[in-house]
């Protein structure tokens, strides 16, 4: 059976830039069914999914739902739902807990100042407070968006639940259906694409110890796709893999072409020119839908730089 999934594999299609893009991620679990726009087609009241909606737009925080891998028996009573806010900006990254049994209250936060990166709002609405458990490995299992994130990723996340993975959730969306399965990783905010178990553990055991692989990775959702791209380069030429090493510091220019500024904490600069590139042959970029030629992030040169050569601004 051929899928948008198989084309990708079968063209190589890079993954680097491909990570969907948020500085917050706001979390709720939602047992039960999910539809395509999960926020308003699901168990959820519609209203208030509609009103998370527009509270999160343009605020850099992206909403999602959760649920735990298995059976999705949804009740209809007001069971207390798990609820996570994580921002994965370099120098502040974070990732905060709480439990509620009406998921109402998150109108209660101050999106413009969770996507800054200031978790009081949510600690505040939501009596949260700072997740001590394992890193989330998120995995996007919707299989009303496409068949793919349910044929394949449904049995990942079962696998990982299986085998003790504490923090295994399955998650509405996370961009890329032809990557699938795809994965996001929190607190730090890296996405994968093609996982497998054996590597999705190996990229956990390296986030409890504050580090970043990079073997299949779309980038870190912190950064526009330009920047997610110019990040990895580096990583990858640099031989970096400290997960908040690396900030995107200054990206000048438009699509089809940037010059994007990576800063090491240390000092060090890089300058990385990153081309939009066009995917060939045209493929799917989903199940069912016509071919298309999806952009690409080409790196086409990354420079480290002396320390002072480049003024850098956020």
């Amino acid at each position: 059976m051929s899928t948008c999934t198989t084309a990708s594999r079968d063209l190589d299609e890079p993954l680097a830039g491909t990570a969907a893009t948020a500085r917050t991620w706001l979390l709720l679990e939602q047992p039960g069914p999910w539809g395509a726009k999960a926020l308003t087609s699901s168990h959820l009241d519609p209203k208030l999914g509609r009103a998370l909606e527009a509270a999160a737009r343009d605020t850099g925080v992206r909403i999602a739902l959760i649920r735990r891998p298995g059976r999705h028996a949804d009740c209809g009573t007001s069971a207390e739902r798990q609820v996570f806010a994580a921002h994965t900006t370099p120098g502040n990254v974070w990732l905060h807990a709480a439990t509620t049994r009406a998921p109402e209250r998150l109108l209660d936060l101050d999106f413009t100042a969770l996507g800054e990166g200031d978790p009081r709002t949510f600690d505040a609405a939501l009596q949260g407070r700072h997740h001590t458990g394992e890193p989330l490995a998120l995995v996007c299992t919707n299989g009303k968006r496409d068949r793919c994130c349910a044929l394949l990723g449904r049995p990942l996340a079962a696998e990982l639940a299986a085998s003790g993975v504490a923090g295994a959730w399955e998650v509405t969306h996370l961009g890329g259906h032809r990557f699938s399965p795809t994965l996001l990783v929190l607190p730090y905010g890296y996405a994968y694409g093609r996982a497998e178990a054996h590597a999705v553990k190996e990229i956990l055991q390296d986030v409890r110890e504050g580090r970043v692989v990079t073997e299949g990775c779309r980038g870190n959702s912190a950064w526009e796709r330009p920047g997610q791209a110019a990040e990895l380069a580096v990583r990858r030429a640099s031989g970096e893999h400290a997960a908040e090493a690396l900030s995107v510091v200054r990206t000048d220019g438009a699509a089809p072409r940037w010059d994007v500024t990576v800063a090491h904490t240390d000092g060090r600069l890089w300058r990385v020119v990153v081309a939009q590139g066009t995917s060939l042959p045209p493929r799917p970029e989903s199940c069912g839908s016509a071919l298309g030629s999806p952009a690409r992030m080409d790196v086409v040169a990354v420079r480290e730089m002396p320390r002072a050569a480049i003024p850098v601004a956020c």
